[in-house]
C-alpha cells in the first residue's frame, strides 16, 4: 500500500487528536501528534536544566507556540525516519507556523509525493471548543482523549490508565491557544492552497464516528 501523509487542523478542542488516532489504528498510519512530543520533551526532568527547553517550556506552557526553527528541526528528523520506514503518518496540527510550512511541506513531498498529501480542518465552533478543553482528560497510557460528561472517571474505559488533565486546558491559556491559532497556524492554509494543495473541511461537531467517516470518505 502507498505511504501517505494527512494533516490535521483544527483549533485547540476540534478533535484533531481523536480523529488521527482512529485514523492510527483502522488506517495503517502512525499519529505524530507534534503536541504532545513537545510536551514530554519540555517537561523531561532530564533536560530541565537547559536553557533551551526552559526556553520553550516558558512559551509552552502559557499557550503560545514555541520556537518554529526548534519545531521544525525534530520534526523533520521524525518524518524522515517514519518515511524511511515506509510508513504513513498523521500530524495534528503540524506543521503550525507559516515557516514550519515553508520548509517541511517541500520536504514532505520530497518524500511521499504530492499525490500522497491530504490537508483537513476541523471546523468547530469556538465556544464548543472551548467546552471540550475544560472536560477533557487524557489516558496517561494509551493516550485516548476523554471527555468527561459528569461521569468523574478515574480511569480510562479502554485500557484502565489513569486519566489526566493537561495543563494547558485552562481559561487563561486558552485564549492564548486560539488567538495563536489563529494568527499564526490559520495564514498556513492559503500556503498550502498556492501549492495546489484542497484543504478539506469537515465539520467537527458530530460524534468521534460520524467525523471519522466524513474524513475516510476523502481520504
Amino acid at each position: 500500500m502507498k505511504k501517505r501523509v494527512v494533516a490535521l487542523y483544527g483549533s485547540p478542542g476540534s478533535g484533531k487528536g481523536t480523529q488521527a488516532n482512529l485514523l492510527a489504528y483502522r488506517c495503517g498510519f502512525v499519529h505524530f501528534d507534534t503536541g504532545k512530543y513537545i510536551e514530554q520533551l519540555v517537561h523531561n526532568p532530564a533536560l530541565r536544566k537547559s536553557p533551551v527547553i526552559k526556553r520553550e517550556r516558558r512559551f509552552f506552557d502559557t499557550g503560545y507556540l514555541c520556537t518554529p526553527s526548534w519545531v521544525l528541526k525534530m520534526v523533520r528528523a521524525q518524518t524522515r525516519r517514519f518515511a524511511k520506514a515506509g510508513l504513513s503518518i498523521v500530524l495534528s496540527g503540524s506543521p503550525r507556523t507559516l515557516y514550519e510550512a515553508k520548509n517541511l511541506i517541500p520536504e514532505l513531498e520530497k518524500l511521499y509525493g504530492r499525490k500522497n498529501i491530504k490537508f483537513f480542518s476541523l471546523e468547530v465552533p469556538k465556544d464548543d471548543a472551548v467546552k471540550r478543553n475544560l472536560v477533557r482528560e487524557w489516558c496517561s497510557v494509551c493516550g485516548a482523549i476523554i471527555i468527561d460528561l459528569g461521569y468523574r472517571l478515574r480511569r480510562c474505559p479502554i485500557c484502565k490508565g489513569k486519566l489526566v488533565r493537561r495543563t494547558l486546558d485552562n481559561r487563561k491559556t486558552l485564549v492564548r491557544r486560539f488567538e495563536e491559532y489563529d494568527e499564526r497556524t490559520k495564514p498556513i492554509f492559503d500556503f498550502v492552497r498556492k501549492r495546489g494543495y484542497r484543504v478539506v473541511k469537515i465539520d467537527g461537531r458530530p460524534l468521534p464516528e460520524k467525523v471519522f467517516s466524513s474524513i475516510s470518505k476523502r481520504l
